[in-house]
């Protein structure tokens, strides 16, 4: 997917393929499109755009996805942007980091 992005290489994004039946829920309920199914089972195609919103954690029936939703800077941005504030991730001190 080319669009948003992530910070790269930071998501807590993981996937248990050996519990992954290939039902196509993640592909269904992730927002930025950061799974394919190939060969009959999910795969990770673009863990930079996961957002870590939980979606594909949340809806996967066979408990094969895994992640820390509500963590890092897209949460904040996201809260931020839903509250008309700031991105409150608490790295002020830091500006690169949002």
């Amino acid at each position: 997917m080319v669009g948003l992005r992530y910070i790269p290489d930071v998501t807590t994004l993981k996937l248990d393929i050996e519990k992954c039946t290939g039902c196509t829920m993640c592909t269904i309920v992730c927002p930025h499109a950061v799974f394919a199914i190939e060969e009959k089972r999910s795969k990770i195609d673009d863990a930079d755009a996961c957002m870590e919103c939980g979606a594909c954690a949340r809806n996967c029936p066979e408990g094969a996805l895994t992640v820390d939703a509500g963590v890092g800077c897209a949460y904040a941005i996201m809260i931020g942007s839903l509250r008309g504030t700031e991105p409150t991730c608490d790295c002020a001190k830091d500006a690169s980091c949002c």
